[in-house]
């Protein structure tokens, strides 16, 4: 049985990116720079009228995973495929790329494989629209115990707490990761799904998460105050360790008694997909190989940094020698 350094469970979204003006966001009815689910016939559309597309294996928690695996990590993705052309594309992708795909894409399924057209515009800001698909299915009968119970770490993605077998899927997955010793978390995802089940993460957070990851707003949004230091001191009393990213004013992480902000050095983006999926890679990689927090939020930033200068949400140059170069290894 393998050891994996981090587990992580998500949606498994073929990204299909495409560069697109401003005129066309409008003219499509896109609006800039936040994640929208659409039906399958405006998937279609929209695909359809897409320009030098790029396609990937994407979902946040996946990108992660792959940041992770190139940093030489050993990691494994929960996620759910059907049993089609680009089912079998992302499954194949994600071994490839050195992170275990470890469930089969699923014969017959009633969903096709879940894509995201992300249109890219000029000032590198992203417009996501998103079919889930049969991804959105994944359910407590995905999760293999034996792979939860070998994790060092699981990192969990908010978007699928929209359903109530995804949140009957990560009580499973925290419960055994706990019970073979290792430490489990999520990334809050979306300000709007915390809106739509508060409570219940809240609940997550206080009883079953041992750090957690989230931007201004939503946890703000999680803690219903309009006040950041507010948010963060109510969140440091129900989670070991949390995690508030920025943007341009950096990333405060906050540990017990523990207080750290980390700067970023700003960047004008070529495309932002991936920012945040690649900070947690660089953060959750300093975790895991036992570096302080203001380290792990130094990685973090710099993983982050790296994403945002091309096309793409996953890295494309050597993570490690970037570190060795700011001298966090």
């Amino acid at each position: 049985m393998k050891t994996y350094d981090v587990v992580g469970i998500g949606n498994a979204v073929v990204d299909v990116i495409s560069p697109a003006p401003d005129l066309f966001l409008d003219q499509m009815g896109i609006t800039k720079g936040i994640m929208q689910l659409v039906e399958c016939e405006r998937a279609e559309v929209l695909y359809g009228a897409m320009e030098k597309r790029t396609e990937t294996p994407g979902g946040s928690v996946a990108n992660t995973l792959a940041g992770l695996g190139s940093l030489g990590l050993m990691t494994a993705f929960v996620g759910r495929v059907a049993d089609d052309a680009l089912g079998k594309f992302y499954a194949d992708q994600m071994n490839e790329g050195g992170t275990d795909f470890v469930n089969p894409p699923v014969a017959g399924a009633e969903l096709p494989t879940s894509r995201s057209m992300i249109f890219v515009s000029p000032d590198g800001e992203r417009s996501m629209n998103t079919y889930l698909g049969v991804s959105s299915e994944l359910s407590e009968a995905d999760v293999d115990a034996t792979v939860m119970t070998s994790a060092k770490m699981l990192f969990l993605e908010g978007y699928l707490f929209d359903k109530d077998k995804g949140k009957a899927a990560f009580l499973r997955a925290a419960a055994d990761c706990h019970q073979g010793g290792g430490k489990s978390g999520i990334s809050l995802s979306d300000p709007f799904c915390v809106d739509r089940h508060r409570d219940d993460f809240r609940t997550l957070v206080r009883d079953e998460m041992d750090y957690v990851i989230g931007n201004e707003d939503e946890w703000k949004s999680l803690y219903q105050v309009t006040d950041l230091d507010e948010a963060l001191k109510l969140a440091s009393a129900d989670c070991a360790m949390i995690v508030c990213t920025r943007s341009g004013d950096g990333v405060s992480i906050v540990r017990g008694t523990e207080h750290v902000h980390v700067p970023v050095t700003p960047i004008t983006p070529v495309d932002a997909t991936g920012a945040g999926d690649q900070f947690a890679a660089g953060f959750l990689y300093g975790l895991a190989t036992g570096r302080g927090i203001e380290t792990c939020g130094r990685m973090g930033c710099v993983a982050a940094g790296e994403v945002i200068s091309h096309i793409g949400p996953r890295p494309e140059t050597d993570m490690k020698a970037m570190f060795e170069a700011e001298g966090l290894v």
